[in-house]
């Protein structure tokens, strides 16, 4: 048994945002993907995977939510004869490991499964974003559904609010010298305990005055710059939108990069957002001259997402 690949997510633009109801545009990145194996002996990842999908089992078997049907049965003998999620997918960095999971368990135990092929209406994006959310909050105490949303389509989709998403075209990809580009932090994070900092910064006015002033505005900017091109206004507000994330979302920044986020800013060499949840994993970085950001940043590694 081997199942489809389901591949890895990068949240360009949205980041927080999206839980309090602002844009977001997400992409899936094709360099990571996993995909559900059998093996008869488990030994190492393959194994600990199996125990952790049995656990997911456990969590599926008790929810009891009239937009989710699954043939568990099914999924509980396929476990018991050593499956397991084959992934490539960097656990903790913030590119979405447990979306592509949570897709493939959808696409092989759902009923009344949407798939790709139909005409994905708004309802019907609705409902599986819907559905994913729950699936996902296993692995994260509280889940968007954007990440497993992204792997199982596999199309850009732009988040417009919490009632209205779509998949979206973005600008295919030219030869210049700009980049979008992913830092290794070499550390890996977790999203739970990000998520909570900032449900607890949500408490406070003047961060949630920041965030609908200042975030929401640039990260809605960010993204119509990217859909329309726009490539010159695009990294001034990235280059705004750098800024307030630094000031403000601090704990979700590892301590080793505050300054090569400052350096970024300061230089205009490269501007640094976070991707994901923080506090660890990627880096998302944009520059407008990747041969130059790739020399000042000369210690790290960097990976490649998309050219301009």
């Amino acid at each position: 048994m081997k199942g489809p690949l389901f591949y890895a997510k990068i949240l360009l633009f949205g980041e927080y945002g999206i839980i309090k109801d602002s844009k977001g545009l997400a992409i899936p990145f094709n360099a990571y993907r996993g995909a559900l194996k059998s093996a008869n002996n488990l030994t190492g990842a393959a194994k600990k995977s199996n125990e952790n999908l049995h656990q997911f089992y456990q969590y599926l078997l008790q929810l009891n939510h009239k937009k989710l049907s699954f043939r568990l049965d099914d999924f509980k003998t396929d476990l018991d004869n050593g499956m397991y999620f084959d992934s490539s997918i960097p656990q903790g960095y913030g590119v979405g490991s447990s979306g592509a999971l949570v897709a493939s368990i959808y696409d092989k135990y759902a009923n009344n499964k949407i798939t790709v092929l139909e005409n994905l209406t708004r309802d019907k994006l609705l409902i599986l974003k819907e559905v994913f959310s729950i699936m996902e909050s296993f692995f994260h105490g509280k889940s968007s559904g954007l990440d497993p949303l992204n792997s199982y389509l596999s199309l850009p989709i732009l988040i417009s609010s919490k009632t209205h998403i779509e998949p979206a075209g973005i600008p295919s990809q030219k030869e210049g010298k700009g980049a979008v580009f992913l830092l290794d932090s070499e550390i890996i994070g977790e999203t739970e305990p990000m998520v909570n900092i900032f449900m607890n910064k949500m408490k406070n006015e003047g961060f949630r005055k920041m965030l609908n002033e200042e975030f929401v505005t640039y990260t809605d900017a960010c993204i119509d710059d990217f859909l329309h091109g726009n490539v010159k206004s695009l990294f001034g507000n990235v280059k705004k939108l750098s800024k307030v994330v630094l000031s403000n979302f601090k704990p979700m920044i590892p301590n080793a990069f505050h300054k090569v986020w400052e350096h970024g800013i300061k230089t205009n060499d490269y501007y640094l957002k976070l991707c994901g949840s923080g506090g660890g994993g990627y880096i998302l970085g944009f520059t407008e001259d990747y041969e130059k950001a790739k020399i000042s940043l000369k210690d790290y590694k960097l990976e490649l997402v998309y050219r301009f």
